[in-house]
């Protein structure tokens, strides 16, 4: 088995070409025109504002105060959804040393909290403090209390408000909801109180002059749910009020009549789904006001969310997603999906069948993302992941990195999918780190679920910019022990069609893959497990060259009814085999 590079294999063997200056233009033409023009307008008062704070910083130190009589702070019976969980070591944190995406890094002596040689992606977890929960879940309190005060006040020295990433509004709102849930157990009763909570009113006035109504999506409902619990926190009943009022707004928006979350990612979903929760939870203890249509959007969510988890109660990796973890799924409370069964979230576009009680197939029949929000977006349309028996055995190359560069563009690609590429092309113009200009326009043609299995059909327009127009159509019949894949495209003149399955090493000794139209070869691939994490696979590849249209192409998959001995499941247990990728670049 070869193992080239895995951009040049991306690519055909052949190096990706960069559009040049004129190629770029025409593809930001594409994407901006998809834009709707109050995001332009908003994304222009959001830059010159941050301009004019970098330059008079009294503009960012706008706050909201508290009213005198009160006492600040959270109901005692409300604890945030994610304070519970595994947040690191408490005394690496206390002494400075953090590890996030897989990387570990310390402060140093004095703290470096600009962290410049870092991804962005890592320096803005942390500045979320999120770490800060490990602190308040540590026994020796005394002992967490002082380092959190000593680490506070080493910030509160360093980074000067509304400047650098630990101020991108995203960033800041994750930290006034950290600050504000880790009060009462590092901060209340000390002399950091008074000084503190003007830096939580300090943080809500920021955010709320920062929202960002340019990107919306997970980013906004970030801004909002952090405006609701500094409002609870500073008993600013007018500030939950107007926040809670335009969440109810976004709700319509983000949630899909599926209860899809609209970005179509599984990660982005649990995430957004948890914001929603906490709010739920934090609104009740507190007394606050209802929102209308919130506990309908939770409830749509779990059901989506459990049609969307894969064998060992884990989310499909498509469009940009990273496993979430078995407790924190546990948290979200899925709505198990029966079996056997075939679920159509059409509004997100992802078709989940269960024929058997060993078999779960999820394939990818949507729009890549919303209108006006690419960032997300992936060229994967009518790929798939496959689990037996509890293992991911098809895989999604998924996620590793946010850091713009070679293996981001590749994780991007349609070549990085379990799909058809033609003439070496992605089918959805994937650019830039966050960026999609033309799309695919999927169509489902048939789910049929009977007594033998499931049968799927659909097809996807993509392609039909390249000369002959070729359409792309595929079939799956999902029986038990076997799934088929019969791939025919459609259109006029000579083409290159390759299609790539990528395994996982679980699946490596335990199922046999045969392909059709092509000859099969096996190349190494990396899959992403994660930010700053990938795994050892393999791409079973069927390049069918100078073909003439209509052409077909396919694979079967087949493996015994009873389990044989195979290799330990590396995507199964949290990835044992794994090794630093390149890092990230924004949330």
């Amino acid at each position: 088995m070869t193992r080239p590079s895995a951009i040049l294999f991306a690519h055909g063997g052949r190096p990706q070409r960069r559009p040049g200056p004129l190629g770029r233009a025409a593809l930001l033409t594409r994407t901006v025109l998809r834009l709707r023009p109050p995001q332009v307008a908003h994304r222009l008062r959001l830059r010159a504002l941050r301009g004019a704070e970098k330059r008079i910083p009294r503009l960012a130190a706008h706050r909201i105060a508290s009213p005198r009589s009160s006492r600040p702070g959270w109901p005692a019976t409300f604890e945030a959804l994610d304070a519970p969980l595994d947040h690191g070591d408490p005394d690496e944190i206390a002494s400075g040393h953090f590890n996030f995406l897989n990387d570990s890094r310390r402060l140093g002596d004095p703290p470096d909290w600009q962290q410049l040689d870092s991804a962005q992606l890592w320096r803005f977890h942390l500045h979320y403090f999120e770490w800060a929960w490990a602190l308040a879940q540590s026994p020796n309190r005394t002992a967490a209390r002082h380092a959190f005060a000593d680490l506070w006040r080493s910030w509160l020295s360093k980074v000067r408000p509304g400047s650098g990433d630990a101020w991108a509004p995203y960033v800041a709102s994750l930290r006034l909801w950290t600050l504000c849930s880790v009060f009462p157990t590092l901060v209340k009763g000390s002399d950091l109180e008074a000084d503190y909570i003007r830096q939580i009113e300090l943080h809500a006035g920021y955010v709320r002059s920062h929202l960002e109504l340019d990107v919306g999506g997970n980013h906004l409902i970030k801004n909002l749910k952090a405006l609701i619990g500094a409002g609870v926190f500073l008993n600013r009943a007018d500030l939950v009020g107007a926040a809670a009022r335009r969440l109810e707004s976004q709700l319509a928006i983000q949630v899909l009549a599926d209860g899809g979350h609209f970005e179509r990612s599984p990660s982005y979903h649990c995430q957004v789904l948890g914001d929603l929760i906490d709010i739920q939870q934090l609104l009740r203890y507190a007394g606050g006001p209802t929102m209308t249509g919130l506990t309908d959007a939770i409830e749509a969510m779990r059901a989506w969310l459990g049609a969307m988890v894969g064998g060992a109660g884990e989310v499909a990796l498509l469009n940009d997603a990273i496993p979430i973890g078995e407790a924190r799924i546990a948290a979200l409370r899925p709505v198990a999906t029966r079996v056997p069964s075939v679920t159509f979230l059409a509004a997100s576009g992802y078709i989940a069948a269960r024929p058997d009680d060993s078999t779960v197939l999820i394939a990818d029949v949507g729009d890549p993302c919303p209108a006006d929000l690419p960032a997300h977006a992936h060229a994967d349309c009518l790929s798939f992941e496959l689990w037996v028996r509890g293992e991911r055995w098809v895989a999604d190359t998924g996620t590793s990195t946010y850091q713009p560069g070679e293996r981001r563009a590749f994780e991007r690609s349609t070549a990085a999918h379990n799909t058809v590429e033609i003439d070496g092309q992605d089918q959805t113009e994937v650019w830039g780190t966050f960026r999609a200009a033309r799309r695919a326009k999927p169509h489902v043609e048939l789910i049929s679920h009977h007594a033998n299995g499931v049968d799927i059909v659909a097809s996807h327009d993509g392609y039909s910019r390249l000369p002959g127009s070729p359409l792309h159509r595929r079939s799956w019949t999902i029986r038990p022990g076997r799934v088929d894949i019969l791939d025919i495209v459609t259109g006029i003149g000579e083409h290159r069609l390759t299609s790539r399955l990528h395994l996982t090493p679980a699946a490596m000794s335990a199922c046999a893959v045969t392909g059709m139209g092509a000859a099969q070869t096996i190349i190494a691939a990396d899959i992403a497990w994660g930010f700053g994490c990938v795994v050892e696979g393999e791409a079973r590849v069927l390049d069918a060259q100078r073909v003439t249209l209509p052409f077909r192409i396919g694979w079967t998959v087949t493996w015994l009814a009873q389990p044989v001995p195979s290799a330990p499941s590396v995507l199964g247990a949290e990835s044992r085999v794994s090794r630093r990728a390149s890092q990230g670049e924004r949330q």
